[in-house]
């Protein structure tokens, strides 16, 4: 009796402390959570803050992680196990580069702590530098240079007319005398003003008039510079946009007795193709309509792509072969391809079809 008795004041001694051996942990003790930069310029470069903290726990603390809430915050931290009682580090750097203004990041420390996630923040206030002309007006025309060289208008309607303009400097030492060669009939630019002085700005007002241009879905034209009475064919910016048919007048009876176009399919593949092959494939387009459908155009994505359609006015109920040719010469490897087709449908008016191929060399 005297032996049980014994065994167990023993296991209910040594008990307390198996418990407290199966529950230890490491803790992850910061002096501070959070630390403000304050206003700083943006040409002093990156700014670093050491985050220290203790393992205030019993067993080595080990750091599995530590991420930031975005690229322009980079962490280093202390990568060996961290035994209790001792320190460790956390150095936290952030880049001001083309970031000006407030920010306020975080960064994730993930641990084996009781702990286990704890956020640290940096924040502060970046005064912008000042930029450089390059920077301002990155393209280059000649002696101009331009904030840009591609007048991108979105979306036009047919017989709309829009206009916009692209901001120029003179970053010559000369003054220069601005014009421009003929441009295309729907498009008119002229410079403001004419006469640039050296380090002076200025403008590219371009008209886009769609009246003056039979041509649906994207478009891209060139305007060509002259300089001081001077014509190269590489000082010229691009003009783009999508051509719209305008269906807005249509009257609701208009718009019930429309032409509806639809498709057999809108995808297909070819599967594994030869090289330097033909490859034919055909969708079959259906007026759904009660009005006669118009086939406005049919584009591909690159001139290895052929679209034959066999007709271009679809009667009510009438179906067409749309015949796609890909020819396989000079290319390799998965390809992907699309048709753009516009029609007069005023619900759908574009459909964008899709082939594809791997292309095999036997």
């Amino acid at each position: 009796m005297k032996i049980h008795f014994s065994l167990l004041l023993a296991l209910l001694i040594c008990l307390p402390f198996a418990n407290q051996a199966q529950t230890a942990k490491s803790r992850i003790a910061f002096e501070k959570l959070q630390h403000n930069f304050g206003t700083f310029k943006e040409e002093l470069g990156v700014q670093t803050i050491a985050f220290n903290f203790k393992n205030d726990g019993a067993v080595p603390l080990i750091l599995n992680n530590v991420q930031a809430s975005c690229g322009c915050t980079t962490p280093e931290w202390t990568r060996e196990p961290v035994a209790p009682g001792s320190k460790g580090i956390i150095k936290v750097s952030y880049d001001p580069r083309n970031r000006p203004g407030v920010f306020n990041k975080t960064i994730r420390v993930s641990s084996n702590a009781e702990n286990a996630d704890v956020v640290l923040t940096i924040l502060g206030d970046v005064t912008p530098r000042a930029r450089t002309v390059e920077e301002d007006y990155p393209n280059l025309i000649g002696p101009l240079r331009a904030k840009t060289n591609h007048l991108a208008f979105t979306s036009i309607k047919e017989n709309q007319i829009r206009k916009d303009s692209v901001e120029i400097i003179n970053t010559s030492a000369q003054p220069i005398q601005l014009s421009f060669k003929t441009p295309p009939p729907h498009l008119s630019a002229v410079f403001k003003p004419a006469k640039l002085a050296s380090k002076q700005k200025g403008y590219i007002v371009v008209t886009f008039d769609a009246s003056k241009i039979k041509a649906y879905g994207f478009v891209m034209h060139r305007i060509y510079l002259n300089i001081d009475g001077q014509d190269d064919y590489r000082n010229s910016i691009a003009v783009s946009t999508t051509l719209e048919e305008d269906f807005t007048k249509l009257s609701a009876e208009d718009l019930k007795n429309a032409p509806v176009v639809s498709y057999d399919s809108e995808a297909f593949d070819f599967g594994d193709i030869k090289p330097n092959s033909k490859n034919e494939h055909t969708f079959n387009l259906k007026n759904a309509g009660k009005k006669d459908l118009i086939i406005r155009d049919v584009k591909s994505s690159c001139g290895c792509t052929a679209v034959s359609p066999s007709k271009n006015t679809v009667s009510s109920g009438e179906s067409v072969p749309l015949k796609v040719v890909f020819d396989t010469t000079g290319k390799s490897g998965r390809q992907n391809k699309t048709i753009t087709v516009i029609t007069n449908d005023p619900k759908n008016p574009t459909t964008v079809l899709r082939i594809s191929s791997n292309i095999v060399a036997q």
